[in-house]
């Protein structure tokens, strides 16, 4: 086995426990991230995945910024689940749509990039999306499905098929986070 698929099997476990503890609202989620964002930055890198790669960067600060929100709650309470209105995932969808289209033109014309538009909304919709899990968004699992599916697509084109698997249980791990984060959400908001 080559030190590129070690390590991204190595990457792929931290990204399973990582998402399995955020499942569970479980702060260490953040340091599995941690360490997985830093094996994927390597592997993506190498593999000239310019914006996955840049996001790897922004995973990093985000696991540490997710850890201290977790922990840090109001008057030392724990951070609640909360929902978002149409209108505020309207405005989501269109930053995610024009943040693709600028780096994807973008990327298309002055990089060597592969995939540069699909590297781009996996990117950009990353990005927002990961923030919505740093604050405890809902329908930031329904988000990650979409992510998680055209992320395997990516893969798949890079042939990253370690990844590729992750990513497709990912996408069903993101189903039951939605569901365990819905009966939290309505377990909290039956005791107010």
């Amino acid at each position: 086995m080559t030190s590129g698929a070690i390590i991204e099997w190595l990457a792929v476990g931290f990204g399973l426990a990582y998402l399995i503890l955020a499942m569970r609202e479980h702060v260490a989620c953040w340091a599995m991230a941690f360490i997985s964002t830093s094996l994927f930055l390597w592997l993506f890198w190498e593999a000239k995945l310019v914006m996955e790669s840049a996001l790897q960067v922004y995973y990093l600060l985000m696991a540490v910024y997710g850890y201290w929100q977790w922990t840090s709650g109001e008057q030392g309470h724990e951070r609640k689940i909360q929902t978002l209105g149409p209108s505020q995932h309207a405005v989501i969808i269109a930053s995610i749509s024009i943040l693709t289209l600028s780096s994807g033109y973008w990327l298309g014309h002055n990089t060597d990039a592969v995939q540069p538009y699909l590297d781009s909304f996996t990117t950009w919709g990353a990005i927002i999306t990961t923030y919505l899990v740093t604050i405890k968004i809902l329908e930031n699992w329904l988000y990650w499905i979409v992510i998680d599916l055209a992320s395997m697509q990516l893969y798949a084109n890079s042939e990253l098929w370690v990844t590729v698997g992750l990513f497709g249980l990912y996408v069903v791990l993101a189903v039951l986070g939605y569901r365990t984060w819905r009966q939290h959400f309505q377990a909290q908001n039956a005791k107010s």
